[in-house]
């Protein structure tokens, strides 16, 4: 039985000095420096305990409590707060299924200047909808890796507008990190974080966050079967590129990017521990636990480490990985999701 136990403390200081650091090996990458920016201007999520097996302490970290419902407006804020005001001022564009557009369109509301976001076809109606209520524009683009890119640098061409990349930059890595920090600052003996994979962002943040804190912690990802390309990738020298075909199978649209980012790719070769793949329904499993158990709205790419934990646990050892003797993470990454499309997981089990 699955219940809720307590919650860790979210008052804690996730740039403490006494806690030992290391010196990032990844250019730009400055995570300690990104949780000083970001005070005052996230929301710092809390730890929530759940029991799963004696011995096993399971805790969430619900990003979907974000103002936005997901971590992307970690990343986007710093990246933005970290440009010239003359260079600011001419406005940013962005491509993204959604939690991207809003992170983008939020920070852009929060620093005065204009937005415009593109969004691949067939993304979920409730995030284009949040991304138009903060104030940005968005345009429609063909749901492939070659529209959002061609659209966006055409817009930027023509405006002067800076591109904010969703996931391959070292400011946004830095950003999507002090959710790491913060997982170090309410639980320092973590012996497992499960973190979703799209374009690598969060993950590689984490990772960055756990490296420069000399951390042993194992991190692991965690992709839908029908979007594995970061599988693919991380054994490799380059990124492996899916299909849109390929990766559009999922329902996990925050995933659906179709290769993780080079940047990405480099810091998750150096410190992920690996990536567990899910089934369409255990992602929707995952979705239903939360909803009935944990009292909490999360979409299908945030349910995906819960995916990943219960095969762990079932198994395990799942894709040459196995939980490590401790407490163990699950990131949430996201809540925004059509309430029809929730009505349909949740009735459909």
């Amino acid at each position: 039985m699955i219940c809720l136990a307590t919650q860790r403390g979210s008052s804690g200081d996730v740039n403490d000095q006494s806690k030992p650091r290391q010196q990032a090996s990844w250019p730009g990458v400055d995570v300690e420096a990104a949780a000083e920016r970001l005070r005052g201007l996230v929301r710092r999520t809390p730890l929530l305990e759940f029991g799963l097996q004696e011995g096993k302490r399971i805790y969430v970290k619900p990003e979907s409590l974000q103002p936005i419902g997901s971590f992307k407006i970690r990343g986007a804020m710093n990246f933005l707060a970290l440009l010239e005001p003359e260079v600011r001022s001419r406005g940013v564009v962005a491509h993204s299924s959604g939690n991207h557009a809003q992170g983008v369109a939020a920070a852009a509301k929060a620093f005065g200047v204009s937005a415009t976001i593109v969004i691949p076809e067939g993304a979920p109606a409730v995030k284009v909808a949040n991304t138009l209520a903060l104030g940005a524009t968005v345009v429609s683009c063909e749901p492939s890796q070659e529209g959002r890119e061609g659209t966006v640098a055409e817009i930027a061409a023509k405006s002067g507008a800076t591109i904010v990349h969703p996931y391959d930059h070292p400011d946004v890595i830095s950003g999507q990190g002090t959710v790491g920090l913060e997982i170090l600052a309410d639980l320092p003996d973590v012996a497992n974080v499960i973190v979703p994979i799209g374009g690598g962002g969060l993950s590689a943040g984490v990772c960055a966050a756990f490296a420069a804190r000399g951390s042993k912690a194992q991190i692991i990802g965690v992709e839908p079967a029908f979007a594995a390309d970061a599988k693919d990738s991380l054994s490799l020298a380059e990124p492996v590129r899916w299909t849109a075909e390929q990766v559009n199978r999922t329902m996990a649209d925050g995933v659906r990017t179709q290769q993780i980012g080079r940047l990405n790719h480099a810091i998750l070769q150096q410190r992920l521990a690996g990536v567990v793949t899910v089934s369409e329904e255990a992602i929707a499993e995952a979705v239903r636990w939360y909803a009935s158990s944990a009292r909490l709205v999360v979409e299908p790419t945030g349910a995906l480490s819960f995916a990943a934990l219960r095969r762990l646990l079932d198994k395990g050892t799942v894709d040459g990985l196995s939980l490590a003797p401790g407490d163990t993470v699950v990131v949430v990454s996201g809540g925004n999701v059509d309430l029809q499309r929730l009505c349909d997981i949740l009735l459909n089990s």
